[in-house]
């Protein structure tokens, strides 16, 4: 048998192999990629808590909602074209999955230069707004001078890595994870300590990291064996597969374009009750609760192939079963998560700094955001399973209602009132509000899923 017929028996995998299976297989190389890649991330600001200061820890935090701003336009794209890739798999159009391929690529540059042009002309007014402050602002310029040519190349890297993935390759495309994260690893504390540059070091090395990585994934692509390749004509707009991508991956588009709006907000409001130290604080609990997101983040990309080929397929009782396993390990990881912040708070911020304000700071600051924390891995797994069956409306709401829909009034009316811990009274009271409402919508929709199935049978 040759490869290209065994590339093509594991897309078909996906109706048939036992679920449980299918999900280790798919989850479990997503989740190491993602994993290893955010350790990077935590090991690349411990090196700056401790290389360079207190500080820099406050101004790599205002540099976060640019950072989401930049991820949320590249998920636009990367994510939207793996579900619709997974959809078209599934029904069988593979030639259309090669022409959402190429215009994806596409819709990355085109939208890279549009963005980086922007940040490179208002950088200073930009962090200012986004809550960097004289001592911090120095810092947050630094990194984001030399990180942006990097955000094209990450965008490309993760778009192409998610489709990668959805076309059945989930073993290459963690390892196109791990090799930028082994390169950022290398190259990390030698740019920062080594070559003595600083925040400015880190920067360039996750650049030349992410560049590694993506040599990796466009070389896939390249191969004629590849189930989805690069083509000629496949690069031609068209403005259906358009629409569709972007629908589809409007959901986690949105939640970084909120998660963008709302540092904005959440930075703003630190500075103005408790200075830098709160902001320095909302860093370190930005990067630990990230990691975890990030975890389960994995099992969806592991998943999501799963879900959305056997909609695709009229599958229905696969498709149940993968997002109930998947949701009770995203509920696994967000649990666990809670109580190490819950009961270990001050080792978490002494990872990150010696400075003994910001230690009590964050300890503090995690103790109260994190009470429920324990339920978002429910909301994260679900965001995935509307995404899969291309219900764009239905993913964006789920995407929003946390961030967006009830944290902004949170925000709007604890902090008059309880100050600085107001702040971070915002994000457990928001979560318990946003779980409850993506409960009743999940019920709604399996219910949806059940009566579909039925008339399936019946017809045939």
């Amino acid at each position: 048998m040759n490869q290209s017929v065994e590339k093509n028996d594991s897309i078909s995998r996906l109706a048939s192999d036992p679920v449980g299976r299918l999900l280790w297989q798919y989850s479990l190389p997503a989740v190491v990629g993602v994993v290893v890649m955010s350790l990077y991330n935590v090991m690349d600001r411990i090196f700056i808590g401790r290389g360079v200061g207190a500080d820099a820890i406050s101004g790599l935090a205002v540099t976060f909602p640019v950072m989401n701003l930049s991820a949320a336009i590249g998920l636009l794209v990367g994510t939207g074209a793996a579900a619709r890739i997974s959809i078209l798999l599934g029904i069988g159009n593979r030639q259309q999955a090669n022409c959402v391929l190429g215009n994806s690529v596409v819709l990355i540059l085109i939208n890279a230069i549009v963005y980086l042009s922007l940040f490179a002309i208002y950088i200073d007014p930009i962090l200012l707004l986004f809550g960097a402050s004289e001592a911090t602002l120095p810092y947050a310029r630094d990194f984001m001078l030399y990180i942006l040519p990097g955000m094209l190349i990450m965008n490309l890297m993760y778009g192409l890595n998610n489709i990668m993935r959805a076309s059945g390759y989930p073993r290459e495309a963690m390892y196109t994870m791990l090799i930028g994260a082994g390169a950022n690893l290398v190259l990390g504390p030698l740019f920062i300590f080594g070559f003595g540059l600083g925040i400015k070091g880190a920067a360039i090395a996750t650049d030349l990291s992410m560049a590694i990585g993506l040599v990796f994934v466009w070389l896939h692509f390249c191969k004629p064996q590849s189930v989805v390749r690069f083509q000629k004509g496949i690069y031609k707009i068209r403005w259906h597969i358009v629409a569709s991508v972007t629908a589809l991956g409007a959901a986690p588009s949105l939640v970084n374009f909120a998660a963008c709006a709302t540092n904005a907000m959440v930075n703003n409001l630190l500075l103005k009750y408790g200075g830098d130290t709160a902001v320095g604080a909302i860093g370190i609990f930005a990067t630990y609760t990230g990691l975890l997101c990030m975890t389960v983040v994995g099992v969806c990309q592991g998943v999501q192939p799963i879900l959305g080929y056997n909609y695709g397929a009229l599958q229905f009782d696969r498709l149940r079963k993968a997002f109930w396993m998947s949701v009770g390990v995203g509920l696994g990881i967000t649990t666990f998560g809670a109580a190490v912040a819950e009961i270990f708070p001050g080792w978490i911020a002494m990872a990150f700094t010696n400075d003994e304000s910001l230690i009590e700071m964050t300890r503090h600051a995690l103790r109260l955001s994190c009470m429920a924390f324990w339920f978002i891995g429910f909301q994260i797994i679900s965001t995935t399973l509307f995404q899969s069956l291309g219900m764009a409306g239905k993913s964006i709401f789920v995407s929003l209602v946390r961030q967006v829909i009830f944290f902004v009034p949170m925000l709007l009316i604890l902090p008059p009132i309880y100050g600085l811990d107001g702040v971070w009274l915002s994000f457990p009271t928001s979560d318990i509000f946003a779980v409850s409402t993506v409960v009743t919508m999940v019920w709604l929709q399996m219910r949806q899923l059940r009566r579909m199935e039925q008339q399936h049978n019946i017809c045939n």
